[in-house]
């Protein structure tokens, strides 16, 4: 009985995510309206609650402010495939943790609380000062952009850390300063640009199509100016 009961509570609270109203961020078009020039207005994009509590997630005019708690998504309205995705983010908590999912699934791990796809960390630089492992700071590139698979999603790491990429060269600012990151995905590749200069990729993703998943993981995160471009 209890476990039923723990069930209901738990779809109960899925349905109270499910009926957030969506928060509007960021903006879309495709490669064709940027190569004619054309004065267009960009689509707004739609965000939608996935399994943070209603208020995780605030505009406040142009910034998209996550207060990190708790631990969960929120993911784009529709699915993308080729794009280049720039946004730009700030950590205001030393050792901040979060990220940007791609070609996600948007269904959380029981768990973890995070969905499948390609993982695009954003760290702040003092996590590896508060997260040492055996006496030892991991190293600085796994602050810096790392790329990885999450929930069985497997990659080709272009610089090897294991099965994740870490960035050949360390381009992130710290607290309360902002970071920009320009990220190209296209057939199962992506490149990304951390304040100007590309810096690490993967290839060969087992998947290649799915939701844009903003994090929230435990600390105040910043972003804005999130565009999109679709690419064929």
């Amino acid at each position: 009985m209890k476990l039923i009961l723990k069930a209901a509570l738990v779809l109960l609270a899925q349905a109270s995510y499910a009926q957030s109203t969506p928060i509007e961020f960021g903006s879309e078009l495709n490669i064709e309206q940027v190569k004619a020039g054309a004065k267009l207005k960009a689509a707004p994009i739609q965000w939608i609650n996935v399994n943070t509590a209603p208020d995780t997630w605030r505009k406040d005019k142009d910034l998209l402010i996550c207060s990190g708690k708790p631990i969960g998504v929120m993911r784009s309205e529709k699915e993308y495939q080729n794009f280049i995705l720039h946004v730009e983010w700030r950590h205001m908590e030393a050792g901040g943790n979060s990220g940007v999912f791609v070609w996600s699934d948007a269904r959380p791990d029981s768990n973890s609380r995070l969905p499948g796809g390609v993982e695009v960390q954003m760290l702040e630089l003092d996590w590896v000062n508060l997260n040492l492992r055996n006496g030892e700071k991991p190293p600085i590139a796994y602050v810096h952009g790392e790329l990885f698979g999450v929930g069985g999603v497997k990659t080709v790491p272009d610089n090897p850390r294991g099965e994740r990429s870490k960035s050949v060269e360390n381009r992130c600012k710290g607290k309360g300063e902002w970071n920009t990151y320009e990220v190209v995905c296209v057939d199962g590749t992506i490149k990304l640009s951390v304040n100007g200069k590309f810096v690490n990729g993967i290839s060969q993703s087992t998947v290649r199509k799915g939701y844009l998943c903003l994090e929230s993981e435990g600390a105040e995160i910043h972003f804005r100016n999130l565009r999109i471009v679709e690419l064929p």
